[in-house]
């Protein structure tokens, strides 16, 4: 690994915490991607998450809030664009006909693409705007 990128996982680490604190699985490789893709049979969160300023930092805090209504997804899971590149290109594969997008949220009810919220949903809205967002899907899919 190089100083430049060792400089942007260190940079990154806090906003993986901000996630995994909050009970999100972090899935780095393209084969935990798959793993989780084929064998998940629940309503599940994809976050993809991102270094980029302002729209991630509206993602994360508004994913982990729309976590606290009662209909829920039954598992959570991210992926770190820009960071671990390949886990987020296999998951973006699952997301057929929707454009690269980080960050992004998803909602999937096995390993189907019920909702997505792309950046442009997230970025120059606030958190409670995307949690409005997040917990509409879950009314529908949870």
């Amino acid at each position: 690994m190089n100083a430049y990128e060792e400089y942007m996982r260190e940079m990154a680490q806090p906003m993986r915490d901000e996630l995994t604190n909050a009970g999100f699985e972090e899935l780095q490789t393209p084969e935990e991607v798959n793993e989780f893709m084929t064998s998940n049979q629940d309503t599940a969160l994809i976050v993809i998450n991102s270094v980029c300023g302002c729209a991630a930092g509206l993602a994360r805090p508004a994913a982990i809030e729309s976590l606290k209504h009662d209909k829920k997804p039954n598992k959570i899971v991210t992926v770190f664009a820009g960071q671990d590149r390949e886990a987020t290109a296999q998951m973006r594969d699952y997301f057929d006909g929707i454009e690269p997008s980080s960050p992004s949220m998803a909602v999937i009810v096995g390993g189907e693409l019920k909702h997505f919220i792309p950046r442009e949903l997230i970025e120059g809205y606030e958190v409670e705007d995307i949690v409005e967002q997040l917990t509409a899907a879950y009314q529908k899919y949870c």
